[in-house]
């Protein structure tokens, strides 16, 4: 093994990624070409970290790291580094394999994996990954090795079983239906530790609206302390280090804007096996704008779901819940929070939130025996309007480190604000999820917590010209502008009757 001779490291301070930037002069030098694989060896560790070349940005011999690298090899400004050239990872000519549309072996699948998570291939590499499933899929023997996979890789936290959860495979804006559904599940005195991640493509996840609550990252130790005191929890799984392979396929679905069915699949039941969920109820929405577009594609899925879980010793049911329109009216995670703390205190708000929440819920409560069959609806209703729900949540949000007593009121939203408003009079026929999503995160959702929207009006409402239909919330007001003008663009609400658009747009008389 030839190492480099030594080099001054410089912080780069960007968080995200696994490289090291040489001086181009340097990297001729020494034989080191953009985007090749170096172990990077300082204080007799090593990690691995993909290359790339500066002429301006480095001096010779010293060397830029990302902020990822320095923790993991605790470099500070001036650390001496030495560097070797790394091998190419057997994963992948696997991975190639997988673009080819060929099936992998367990082997072959826990390989790509491990070296996932030992950061051994680059975010362009995973990104062949996950775009090789999307486009040829994988049987369902793949998925099973995947999910196990993902889930030993990590930590395994144990629970005394049962233990129950809910997960949501997302595609429908404003869905914090988790923040009502916990809190009773856990009330009934069934044990719910929910883990989430955090938002992919939607403007806010689970895990994004409960820390606008409490703190949502936490050790495995924490975590258990926080189940065992209250019954339930709301977290981000990120922390914990389960399934930890899942935040780094998000981190690079994130930008692609996708989510392959079969890693969906592998991330949702890798986390639950690994905090030892034993029975699951899968929110499945459905409709235009949504990641199924019909029923039957939703029970194929549901099938799935329910086969995955049965290999793994977890019992699945799911719910194929109505996706057409956004969940209640607010979207965004301080928006979100508002809303589903509202319906906590006061047991009003949007149907749709309250509906969806109390079914979901039920069907845990009849899973664990609390509720009879066919009644765990209105079981999970008498929870909620008893403000059993409530006192839960408190403990929850006490446990995890919020204040018990915060109000709707006093969670602070965006102070940029603009409204949009009805062009002509009529019934409200569409409000499209996709639009919806698309301007909430451009006026900075979930990354600002304060972004967002809320829609005053729905599907089957009837407006006048000159009514809100939608007001737009932002922590800038560059980002307003830009969720603005993408809502003038994109009519995210069509009212019957309205000209959506003139063809040609100036035609000449």
């Amino acid at each position: 093994m030839v190492f480099t001779p030594e080099f001054k490291v410089k912080l780069l301070g960007i968080p995200v990624g696994r490289f090291v930037i040489l001086n181009r002069e340097d990297a001729e030098r020494l034989g080191f070409r953009p985007h090749d694989r170096v172990e990077v060896h300082a204080h007799g560790e090593l990690a691995v970290a993909i290359v790339a070349t500066s002429q301006k940005f480095v001096s010779p011999m010293e060397i830029g790291v990302s902020e990822e690298l320095a923790e993991d090899l605790h470099l500070r400004d001036g650390d001496a580094v030495t560097l070797t050239l790394a091998g190419m990872p057997d994963s992948l000519s696997y991975i190639r394999k997988k673009m080819r549309g060929e099936r992998l072996t367990k082997e072959e699948i826990y390989a790509i994996v491990e070296d996932v998570v030992e950061h051994r291939l680059s975010e362009l590499e995973i990104a062949a990954f996950i775009l090789a499933e999307e486009f040829h899929g994988m049987s369902m023997d793949e998925i099973e090795h995947l999910t196990r996979a993902m889930a030993e890789t990590g930590d395994v936290i144990g629970f005394e079983p049962p233990v129950y959860d809910k997960h949501s495979i997302g595609g429908v804006p404003g869905n914090k239906v988790s923040l009502l559904i916990v809190p009773i599940v856990a009330a009934s005195g069934l044990l719910i530790p929910k883990t989430s991640s955090k938002a992919i493509t939607s403007p806010s996840g689970t895990a994004n609206t409960m820390s606008v609550l409490a703190p949502v990252e936490f050790t495995a130790e924490e975590l258990k302390e926080i189940v065992t005191k209250v019954g339930g929890c709301i977290v981000w799984g990120g922390r914990l280090n389960i399934a930890p392979a899942d935040d780094i396929f998000i981190e690079v679905e994130h930008p692609l804007g996708v989510d392959p069915t079969c890693q969906m699949l592998a991330s949702i039941i890798s986390k639950k096996l690994a905090v030892g969920v034993d029975h699951l109820v899968v929110d499945i929405p459905v409709g235009r704008g949504t990641k199924v577009g019909s029923i039957d594609a939703g029970r194929r899925l549901a099938g799935q779901f329910v086969e995955l879980g049965g290999r793994l010793g977890i019992t699945v049911q799911c719910g194929i819940t109505y996706g057409d329109q956004p969940v209640g009216h607010a979207v965004g995670p301080a928006l979100e929070a508002r809303e589903a703390l509202e319906a906590l205190y006061t047991c009003r708000g949007p149907s749709s939130l309250i509906e969806k929440s109390t079914a979901l819920a039920g069907m845990l409560l009849e899973m664990g025996g609390v509720a009879p069959r066919g009644q765990g609806k209105d079981a999970a209703r008498e929870i909620l309007t008893s403000g059993k729900a409530l006192e839960k949540m408190k403990q929850i949000i006490e446990a995890q480190g919020g204040d018990p007593n915060v109000k709707p009121k006093d969670i602070p939203v965006g102070e940029c604000r603009i409204e949009l408003k009805a062009p002509c009079n009529g019934f409200i026929t569409n409000v499209d999820n996709e639009a919806i999503s698309a301007i909430a995160r451009a006026a900075g959702a979930p990354a600002e917590p304060g972004a967002g929207l809320v829609l005053r009006w729905k599907r089957g409402a009837k407006v006048k010209r000159g009514d809100t239909l939608m007001e737009i919330y932002a922590e800038r007001e560059s980002k307003l502008e830009d969720a603005y003008k993408l809502a003038l663009k994109l009519k995210p609400i069509t009212i019957e009757g309205m000209l959506l658009c003139r063809v040609p747009e100036y035609p000449e008389y």
